[in-house]
């Protein structure tokens, strides 16, 4: 298993800062923003300078983030899409990245189109390097669970077809283990890791309840047991969006993260 950050867990930190902690805490891979990288471009920084820190460091790139609104819009809106897509995918391909997220609407319940849609997007990324990777979020109301999610991929009807898995949106959904034991460990890109807070139910949490791995109420043990049973074996990112922890010492954070993601997953074997 190859550990990994998604930068979401230190963002008051400046990108090329984030990499190096990331590098120098002992991470294998580092989970990108692509909003930070065009951010610090923006502000006159270069792509050529983001890599290297990347190379310097010895990480690899898992995925990136992300692709959103593919499932919004129609006609002109749509086409506008895909190109704010194609530009995104071009960067995502050259920092190094295999997958891009992709997630769904954030408030449209008509999920119909969403396979076909999908099937586009991967034909987009095919053609620029990189494919996108369907997520699901537990508490947007289009695609909000792991079987929505698996329809989805199924019906995209597409060998490069995958899912990235979040374990906070598997227990937030109250999705059910035993369609992650259905789910092929080759449609699986990418793992994010991440607890629950103990103050709120599943179905109520929202990205900033996320807690440190340990921290929380979610039975990481077991699912990381499910995966191991499947064969998964690839990347995992610990992934908070806690105002809390953004306040601490990244390097403390990103020391207890690794322990924490390593301990569980060591513990399986």
């Amino acid at each position: 298993m190859k550990f990994c950050l998604n930068t979401s867990t230190i963002k008051p930190v400046p990108l090329l800062e984030k990499i190096r902690l990331v590098g120098e805490a002992g991470y294998d891979g580092i989970e990108l923003w692509l909003n930070d990288v065009m951010e610090f471009v923006a502000r006159g920084g270069e792509v050529s300078e983001v890599e290297r820190m990347i190379q310097d460091h010895g990480l690899m790139v898992p995925s990136v983030i992300a692709m959103r609104q593919w499932g919004d819009f129609e006609g002109w809106e749509h086409s506008l899409v895909l190109d704010e897509a194609r530009r995104r995918f071009a960067l995502g391909a050259r920092l190094g990245a295999p997958f891009i997220v992709a997630t769904p609407p954030l408030e449209k319940k008509e999920t119909r189109h969403l396979p076909g849609r999908y099937q586009e997007l991967l034909q987009v990324g095919r053609k620029e390097g990189i494919l996108p990777t369907f997520e699901y979020i537990s508490f947007f109301q289009s695609i909000h669970t792991l079987e929505g999610a698996w329809e989805v991929v199924e019906k995209a009807n597409d060998p490069e077809a995958t899912l990235i898995l979040d374990a906070f949106h598997n227990w937030n959904s109250k999705s059910s283990p035993e369609t992650l034991r259905q789910i092929p460990q080759s449609k699986i890109s990418h793992y994010h890791i991440d607890d629950a807070c103990l103050e709120k139910e599943p179905g109520t949490q929202t990205d900033p309840d996320r807690v440190m791995p340990g921290d929380g109420q979610i039975d990481l043990r077991a699912e990381i047991q499910i995966l191991k049973e499947i064969g998964y074996d690839k990347t995992v990112s610990l992934e908070l969006f806690n105002a809390n922890w953004w306040k601490r010492d990244p390097e403390e954070t990103l020391r207890l993260g690794l322990i924490r993601m390593k301990e569980l997953f060591e513990a399986q074997d």
